[in-house]
């Protein structure tokens, strides 16, 4: 019989007891990295048992960590997945000036460039909607503070890294496989940058830095899962909208920093996750899916981890169809099946049809049903599993169709 497999894009709920364990946590000198104890360690390493037996009991078989040992200090965070970071290379330091407030930047045909955050074309386009406290897309709270890079960058978090590897290898049965998300290069440089020359010499520090985390990853069999909304999600932070032509240049830059980064590790323990950004804003400014494709399946990944599952960009189930000449016979397509950004929780039939698009394209084999995004700070809890279960149940309906 057939079998969908079925994994995560990363981020779950966290605890009641591990949220409160973060917020009471302090700050070293620095301002920005958090202290640890073995006692904080021993509530991680629990937390990460509990939450990986939870995905298996609802059909997840390929789990992760949740990633739980990424600091979380309010049920609703978007940005733990990258700040975690912060907590694993020195060259950082708090400034006045940030990537959220700092003033903005105009590209220009042939020079394009990041913006600020708060200068992004989709918050331009919804103005009103964005100074409003009370309609639900500004919410939640950041565990630390945003640095800004101001020394050379180099990699100080092999015990952290060790201890991530640790608690999901210890919550791993016999020959069950797990993956723990990195953040790829090219959207860690995406911190201000007052100590390198260019922009190209910030990004090569960074991705001299993380190999030593992707390394300890897969060395301990685990796959490891690069977030880079980067790659998609920086077309909206350039002001004003370039052309694809030097956007594809621009992303090609990050492309290759991933393969620099991964050289050497095996293929099939490499997943790259795109995605517009977990933000629950219009995404109306989101570039189209076909038009960076080509520029995306350049990263010499196994896996590619996509938003197939909003109403954004489910149509563009298409665009792999139209362009399956261009898929790798070796990747595997880890579409989201079941979305961050919306309460609604999706029927297994739907989800069931949403993989089967996929399996008609490369293989039930090669398809693994996952969510868009990290679930975690971006629904409720009791939300989030119920979309957990509905994936589950849709890849076994799937199964018996494909």
């Amino acid at each position: 019989m057939t079998t969908i497999e079925t994994t995560t894009a990363g981020s779950l709920p966290r605890t009641k007891a591990l949220i409160e364990a973060n917020a009471a946590r302090t700050f070293e000198e620095d301002g920005f990295t958090l202290t640890s104890t073995p006692e904080y360690e021993a509530l991680v390493a629990e937390a990460v048992r509990d939450v990986v037996e939870r995905q298996r009991a609802v059909g997840i078989t390929q789990p992760g960590d949740g990633e739980f040992g990424k600091a979380m200090s309010s049920p609703v965070d978007y940005g733990a997945w990258w700040g975690y970071s912060f907590q694993r290379v020195d060259g950082l330091s708090l400034t006045e000036v940030n990537a959220f407030n700092e003033p903005p930047r105009r590209s220009e045909p042939g020079n394009i460039v990041l913006t600020s955050f708060l200068d992004r074309r989709d918050r331009q386009a919804f103005a009103e909607v964005y100074q409003d406290p009370e309609n639900g897309v500004e919410t939640g709270r950041t565990a630390t503070a945003f640095p800004t890079t101001t020394g050379p960058i180099s990699y100080r978090g092999q015990a952290a890294t060790a201890a991530d590897v640790r608690h999901l290898a210890d919550a791993l049965g016999e020959g069950e496989t797990g993956f723990l998300t990195a953040i790829a290069p090219g959207s860690a440089a995406r911190v201000r940058n007052d100590y390198y020359a260019t922009e190209l010499e910030h990004i090569r520090a960074w991705t001299d830095a993380l190999k030593e985390e992707y390394r300890a990853i897969t060395d301990a069999g685990l796959i490891l899962q690069l977030d880079d909304p980067s790659l998609a999600e920086n077309w909206d932070q350039i002001n004003p909208e370039p052309s694809v032509e030097d956007y594809l240049a621009f992303t090609q830059i990050r492309i290759d920093a991933i393969n620099e980064a991964i050289a050497g590790l095996p293929r099939e323990q490499v997943r790259l996750h795109l995605c517009w950004g977990s933000w629950h804003g219009p995404h109306t400014t989101d570039i189209e899916l076909k038009h960076i494709l080509r520029t995306v399946l350049g990263a010499k990944v196994g896996q590619i981890s996509f938003e197939a599952a909003n109403v954004r960009h489910e149509h563009e189930w298409a665009v792999w169809e139209e362009n399956s000449d261009l898929i790798p016979d070796d990747l595997v397509l880890v579409p989201g099946v079941v979305g961050h950004s919306t309460n609604l929780v999706e029927h297994p039939d739907l989800v069931a049809q949403r993989i089967e698009r996929f399996a008609r394209i490369v293989g039930p084999d090669r398809v693994i049903a996952a969510t868009d995004c990290g679930l975690g700070g971006r629904v409720h809890e009791q939300i989030a599993w119920a979309k957990l279960e509905a994936l589950g149940e849709g890849a076994r309906r799937a199964a018996k169709r494909v």
